[in-house]
């Protein structure tokens, strides 16, 4: 591990960073330098203070169908559940796909992302897999923090039959059979990567975790001759939403993605004034992040970087950032900055930025490359939202 100072010994820095300058304090000037010197600096940067680092991607990954559906939404798609391993101890993760029949030669789009309530709520078959870990009591269906038939298609944030009838598959898992949400690294994928009993300030976190498994669900997309490996969008709300952006930032394979209402410690910056702290989501959600965040909790302004950076890695791939108009918790006008703040990283790519200088009006879509949708209401996923999600899709994917 590199040795990298403290957060004492860090300057500070009032505004968000500049992207394109190195801890050196030379500015990177070329694409090439950007990909060659900036971008594994990041991506250190973010491992370090902040999110933990990831175990290497696995030596070998196995899968296997656990059901195989041709009749799913009346004979017009198929779903299955494939169960994939990627270490010989650690839980699996059971990754459920729905592929419309009608589809291009080379294979159609796919939409992947991590999901809150178990693959058995996004849809009602029978055949689905119930999670066997802890689950959140308010999600339906949940008894005694595990889950029951009753919570069958009762907590659908995917909405495969609107995905599919625009052409799209949809892929989602579980998050907490890499990790359940809570506070112990007892349990989930943690105890099978550590290197140590004792946890270290820089061990990875849960969103690491959730991270990891939108990667290994990717290992088996591109595998998938249904499926084009080359459009690949990340989807996630919330938590889950900071967990598909610090996945596409470090995986190259997924051409796009949209972190909806995804807040502190995802879209909206760590220096920001409204909304959550970095204080508070430490003190509410101690595991998300690795220990040494938690340093910043009165000095954000000391982080090398802020999330601007964290969309820098991303480019030149297509980004929406996507917030409700009284979500007021996760700083929707701080989002906005915060992609405003990406767009010389993305110029210095050789492409553009956002087009936009203000924000839009609720139910107005801003598909420039980097992206930006507000509709009216409070923190959820919905329909409307998946027509934002797939309108953009249409344009870059």
């Amino acid at each position: 591990m590199e040795q990298l100072p403290s957060c004492d010994e860090l300057p500070s820095i009032p505004g968000l960073p500049d992207p394109l300058v190195l801890r050196n304090g030379r500015r990177v000037a070329t694409k090439e330098e950007w990909f060659s010197l900036r971008v594994p600096e990041l991506r250190t940067l973010f491992q370090h203070y902040m999110y933990g680092y990831f175990p290497p991607p696995p030596e070998t990954i196995s899968s296997r169908i656990l059901f195989e559906d041709a009749c799913f939404l009346g004979g017009s798609a198929t779903l299955k559940e494939v169960e994939i391993r990627f270490h010989p101890a650690a839980p699996c993760l059971r990754l459920l796909i729905g592929v419309p029949h009608k589809r291009q030669k080379d294979g159609c789009p796919v939409f992947v992302g991590p999901n809150f309530g178990g693959n058995h709520a996004e849809v009602p078959h029978p055949a689905v897999a119930l999670p066997d870990v802890w689950m959140r009591s308010d999600i339906p269906g949940v008894v005694d923090h595990r889950a029951t038939d009753a919570g069958r298609g009762k907590h659908p944030r995917f909405f495969f039959e609107k995905v599919i009838a625009r052409g799209y598959a949809v892929a989602t898992f579980y998050h907490g059979d890499l990790d359940p949400d809570k506070d112990d690294f007892t349990d989930g994928v943690h105890p099978h990567f550590a290197q140590r009993k004792e946890r270290g300030p820089h061990d990875w976190g849960a969103i690491a975790a959730w991270a990891y498994g939108v990667m290994r669900a990717v290992d088996c997309l591109v595998t998938d001759p249904a499926v084009n490996p080359k459009r690949i969008a990340a989807v996630g709300h919330s938590r889950l939403g900071k967990t598909v952006l610090l996945a596409a930032a470090f995986d190259e394979r997924i051409s796009l993605v949209i972190p909806h209402q995804a807040g502190m410690g995802g879209s909206a910056p760590s220096r920001g004034t409204v909304g959550e702290s970095v204080r508070q989501i430490n003190d509410r959600f101690p595991h998300w992040f690795c220990g040494e965040f938690k340093r910043f909790n009165q000095h954000p302004e000391k982080l090398p970087f802020d999330q601007h950076c964290l969309v820098g890695l991303c480019a030149p791939r297509p980004v929406l950032f996507s917030n409700a108009t009284e979500d007021t918790w996760a700083n929707p006008a701080g989002q906005f900055d915060v992609l405003r703040a990406a767009v010389p990283v993305y110029e210095l790519c050789g492409v553009s930025g956002i087009e936009a200088q203000k924000m839009p009006e609720p139910g107005t879509l801003i598909s420039s490359r980097l992206g930006y949708f507000l509709r009216t209401g409070t923190h959820s996923m919905t329909p409307a939202d998946w027509d934002a999600f797939l309108s953009f899709a249409d344009r870059w994917l």
